[in-house]
């Protein structure tokens, strides 16, 4: 699947489930690596990220099963009982997994060589190793600090006290992930609070784990080190993340109406969901649970007519990987839609803020981008199309470009679509089986 050809599409209908959270499938498999026992995972994202996490782990020591129908079981080695490797560990495409196994090599003493994808390597990781080499650890990088990195983990490290100068749940969670094996109180403050996953599972598992949100300098993290952890049973709800394209495509595509299943609804994750409905969208919450530790709901998604907002900068934290699609959704919608605080996204998978700007200008939208924000002018009917989109092999990119061409005047082509795979297993065929054209060059994709 390199290339994918999106047509204006008739109402979507019926309900899926997207694949399991990405950002819990790859703590849930580390910190159940740290525990002592076998973890169960039920749910875990089964895409190649992920894949890339679960072979990490088995790098250093642990043993990972997968017993079928996206059920996994972790048997942990406990803190101080990983190996070192006998290779290089290979973090393919995925920025999560890397910065997050940076943070747990940090603190044992043992020699390893993270690398990635030519995506990977070219992303900043000096972000995570400035506060991991205050632990002791010595982590080697290319001359600008880059995969692949040579990480002497320290058999004596200190605790660190830490404020995160970008809000950054990667880098708070390796520093946590680093504090797990660090004796004393390791404390991150985060001025600007990002998702809260690791904070979380960390609790589930056991660990010792404190949270002040009235701390005048930021949200406050202290995490006392060296304490055995537990292992758990954990049902990984649908990523959010993934459900924004079925979301944004069901309120744009007209007469849809469409439900998704046993969605995470973390409030530090639906920054979408909150400027959607600003915007107009009509979204149902229903049957709203928890699972260790994470909410859950299904949405109900309703075709709607957009309006044109100004998202706030402090919203970004919350929704920073849905950006592209929102961009979509801005494409939409009546007059124009003004997002700032977007700097992040320039050091994704591709500069997403600048592919996002060409290619919906490509499309025949107004767009005015600048270092840090998107100004989309919509007009409230729908763009032509018609263009082909380089995705920068990024998979957000790409599903970004397939739904906003579900509603163009006529066909959006993608190129570079295989890293869907990474984040969305079988996207194609969800979205075809609500309704969605989505085509492969050499295949028709059969609407239900």
């Amino acid at each position: 699947m390199k290339t994918l050809i999106s047509h204006c599409s008739s109402a979507l209908s019926g309900q899926a489930r997207v694949p399991g959270d990405k950002s819990i499938s790859h703590r849930a498999l580390i910190l159940g690596a740290l525990a002592v026992g076998e973890t169960r995972i039920e749910g875990l994202l089964e895409g190649e990220d992920v894949l890339a996490t679960a072979g990490a782990i088995r790098a250093i020591g642990s043993i990972v099963e997968n017993k079928g129908e996206q059920c996994w079981a972790v048997h942990g080695c406990g803190l101080g009982g990983l190996n070192e490797p006998n290779d290089v560990i290979d973090m393919g495409n995925s920025g999560t997994a890397a910065r997050l196994m940076l943070g747990l090599l940090a603190t044992h003493p043992m020699t390893s060589v993270v690398t990635g994808d030519a995506s990977l390597r070219s992303r900043p990781m000096d972000r995570v190793t400035t506060p991991l080499h205050k632990f002791g650890a010595e982590l080697r990088g290319n001359e600008d600090g880059k995969l692949p990195i040579t990480v002497f983990g320290t058999a004596d490290p200190v605790p660190i006290h830490y404020v995160l100068p970008v809000a950054s749940a990667q880098v708070k969670s390796a520093i946590l992930i680093a504090g797990l094996n660090t004796p004393g109180e390791t404390t991150v403050v985060e001025p600007t609070p990002t998702r809260d996953h690791t904070e979380r599972m960390l609790k589930y598992f056991g660990a010792e784990l404190n949270i002040y949100d009235a701390n005048p300098a930021g949200r406050t993290i202290k995490i006392t080190g060296q304490l055995e952890l537990t292992p758990q049973y954990i049902r990984v709800p649908s990523d959010i993340s993934s459900a924004a394209f079925p979301i944004v495509a069901a309120t744009l595509v007209h007469g849809s109406s469409v439900r998704l299943n046993g969605v995470g609804i973390n409030p530090l994750r639906t920054g979408l969901i909150s400027t959607l409905l600003e915007m107009g969208a009509k979204i149902g919450i229903e049957n709203e649970t928890n699972d260790g530790g994470e909410p859950t709901a299904d949405l109900l998604v309703t075709a709607s007519d957009l309006r044109g907002i100004e998202v706030p900068s402090t919203r970004a934290p919350s929704m920073i990987d849905e950006y592209p699609v929102l961009a979509v959704a801005a494409a939409m919608a009546e007059g124009p839609t003004v997002m700032r605080g977007l700097r992040e996204l320039r050091f994704k998978e591709s500069d997403r803020l600048a592919a996002v700007a060409s290619g919906l200008s490509a499309c025949g939208v107004k767009i005015e981008e600048g270092e840090d924000y998107l100004i989309v002018y919509g007009q409230g009917r729908a763009p032509v199309g018609g263009v082909t989109i380089n995705s920068g092999l990024d998979h957000r990119i790409a599903m970004s470009f397939a739904v906003l061409g579900l509603v163009t005047r006529e066909p959006i082509t993608i190129t570079g679509a295989s890293t869907i795979n990474s984040s969305f297993p079988r996207f194609v065929d969800l979205m075809c089986a609500l309704g969605a054209e989505i085509r492969t060059p050499k295949t028709e994709c059969v609407a239900k």
